[in-house]
């Protein structure tokens, strides 16, 4: 029975470590070139902050099972940019749902921020819905919550995309009834599940028809008219 158990235990850590899907260099290495943010690899996370300084408000990020957590800077760079400093968590073994952590873990990044609206893509939109007890906002990137908000005041933006094989529409459509009546629901023409972070195409996901440079762009507005509500 042990040795089972530690070869359950091992296959399961060697399984979150594998096929971990990596940051595309070009994006990334731009929003590093970027003199409008700065970006610190802290201990909470990935910090993008605006370079003027002054953020009052900030955004918790939860990536998407297996994916590195660089892959969502360059789409919320200028975000950052405009006045909301972004971390970025790192889930434990790559999986959000393997992190006990609750906000405060990673707003103690940036402590000169008021106001913290949490989020997340994918899996990481899961993990992000069970952390809003302490949030001003929830922003959820093609997912959905398994936890029901439909009873709170939250304000809500979820982003989801026509082309998406994983959070398809039907998925999103299905678990509406979690979130409050107020939420904002917004489908992208185009988009795929990947198309909200650069890492590359994913398997089981649809074809994007949408540009990366189009998607950050479209990202970006909803977000901006969404934080400075």
């Amino acid at each position: 029975m042990v040795i089972v158990l530690v070869l359950a235990v091992g296959g399961t850590l060697a399984w979150t470590q594998i096929g971990v899907m990596a940051a595309e260099e070009g994006p990334l290495s731009e929003a590093q070139a970027d003199p409008d943010i700065t970006i610190r690899d802290a201990p909470e996370g990935i910090v993008i902050a605006p370079a003027a300084g002054g953020s009052d408000t900030g955004l918790v990020f939860v990536p998407g099972a297996k994916v590195d957590p660089w892959a969502y800077v360059a789409v919320l760079r200028d975000t950052a940019a405009a006045g909301t400093t972004v971390v970025i968590t790192r889930p434990w073994l790559n999986l959000a749902f393997f992190d006990p952590r609750g906000l405060d873990a990673f707003t103690s990044a940036a402590p000169e921020v008021d106001e913290w609206s949490v989020g997340g893509h994918s899996l990481g939109g899961v993990r992000a819905c069970q952390l809003t007890e302490d949030a001003a906002a929830l922003v959820l990137f093609a997912s959905y919550c398994s936890t029901d908000l439909s009873g709170t005041d939250l304000a809500v933006l979820s982003l989801s995309g026509s082309e998406d094989g994983l959070s398809t529409p039907a998925k999103i459509a299905d678990a509406r009834h979690l979130l409050p009546a107020t939420a904002d629901l917004v489908e992208i023409d185009g988009a795929s599940h990947a198309s909200f972070g650069d890492y590359g195409p994913q398997n089981g996901d649809g074809t994007p028809t949408i540009s990366d440079d189009e998607m950050h762009e479209t990202v970006t507005d909803l977000l901006a008219g969404f934080l400075e509500r």
